[in-house]
């Protein structure tokens, strides 16, 4: 075994648990051909992302779904069983489908975003906002009980569901090596050295699951990580870069690559799949924003045909592309129109196919915007 990563000791219990060296790895990362080609594609995939909030009408928008899809994927990852059609089913009132728990650990992802993406504004990358970040992500869920916010103080193991200490996959240090060792990951947050940060992030993400400082929520807070650690350094300007869907797609080769940083001290193969995420995941959302602005001219060019592209048909358009499930009500008041309006223009989109009544009711009816919903949706179905 190479102990360019860390070594494993043998604790009381007679198992190995991992410590793991500080960062940056010793000897250095080594800066072959293929790695730098990869950090350059990677650079310029995330800048073309980063442009994109230029065109898009609306970007705040699109990145508010979008945060909806790496909650759901970075949720997906750890298991849970839900939809984007019940994120959004949950959000507009609507008894969804899966089960509630299961949505609520994704709504507790968008709020644990969303928070760290403000206290960044004000605060640097620290614990202190690791541990905030946790407790929103724990609040009210299965995890509730697993000392949300507050670094392990006992020993975890990584296994499969059920799966004793002795048969474990893998084991992180021993919980009075916790805070010590995301000590030096804080520290390496802050030193200045010339490590180009997209792989001063892939190390501290990869550092962040091998510490495993909590009881519960440490796949989903490590990805966190890597968009508050880029919109922190000025990378992006905007929340755009979700690698859940990377990460979900070629879920086993990334457990057994932070398996051989480990054991191998592999931190060059670890990063060069990092990097490789970064640019796919990139080309992906920047795909996704292009998408929704030909789906906006297209449904604009509909309404001018069918004669429907009034002040508030294209209006109802905009407010589609905010709340793509709606309700008669939701329109009127959104509009300032009477509710004979508000029926009169639902009715005429349902007609055209934009929109598609999914409750099945003779009042409060709830309508889909299904073309939008489910380009959203690319790769967040769950067959697995």
């Amino acid at each position: 075994m190479d102990a360019r990563a860390g070594i494993f000791v043998t604790q009381p219990g007679g198992y190995k648990a991992f410590i793991p060296n500080p960062l940056p790895p010793s000897p250095p990362v080594r800066f072959d051909g293929k790695l730098q080609a990869l950090l350059s594609e990677a650079d310029r995939a995330l800048a073309r992302l980063d442009g994109i909030t230029t065109v898009l009408p609306n970007p705040d928008l699109f990145i508010a779904m979008y945060v909806k899809k790496e909650a759901l994927l970075s949720s997906q990852i750890e298991g849970t069983q839900a939809s984007l059609e019940g994120i959004l089913a949950f959000e507009a009132d609507l008894i969804p489908k899966e089960n509630v728990n299961e949505i609520k650990e994704v709504i507790n992802y968008i709020k644990a975003l969303n928070y760290g993406m403000d206290r960044l504004k004000e605060l640097p990358m620290s614990l202190r906002l690791i541990k905030e970040i946790h407790r929103i992500l724990l609040e009210e869920t299965r995890g509730a009980q697993r000392n949300p916010g507050e670094f392990r103080r006992s020993q975890n193991w990584i296994g499969p569901p059920g799966a004793t200490i002795n048969e474990s996959i893998f084991i992180p240090p021993p919980s009075d090596m916790v805070t010590p060792a995301m000590g030096e990951l804080e520290k390496f947050f802050h030193k200045k050295t010339n490590i180009p940060p997209l792989v001063k992030i892939a190390l501290i993400h990869a550092q962040f699951e091998t510490i495993h400082p909590f009881l519960d929520g440490n796949g989903r807070v490590g990805r966190l990580l890597i968009t508050f650690y880029l919109f922190w350094e000025g990378i992006l300007s905007k929340p755009l870069l979700y690698l859940s869907f990377y990460l979900k797609k070629n879920r086993a080769e990334y457990y057994d690559l932070l398996m051989k940083v480990r054991l191998k001290g592999a931190w060059e193969d670890w990063i060069k799949f990092f990097l490789k995420a970064i640019s796919e995941t990139s080309e992906e959302a920047a795909k996704t924003a292009h998408d929704i602005i030909r789906l906006k001219e297209e449904i604009i060019t509909e309404l001018h045909k069918k004669s429907i592209a009034s002040i508030y048909g294209v209006k109802l358009v905009d407010l589609l592309f905010e709340t793509p499930l709606i309700s008669v009500k939701d329109v009127s008041g959104k509009l300032n129109i009477s509710k004979e309006g508000g029926n009169e223009l639902v009715k005429r989109f349902e007609k055209i196919g934009i929109l598609k009544e999914i409750t099945a009711k003779q009042r409060y009816k709830k309508y889909s915007f299904k073309r939008y919903i489910d380009i959203i949706a690319r790769g967040t179905k769950n067959e697995s």
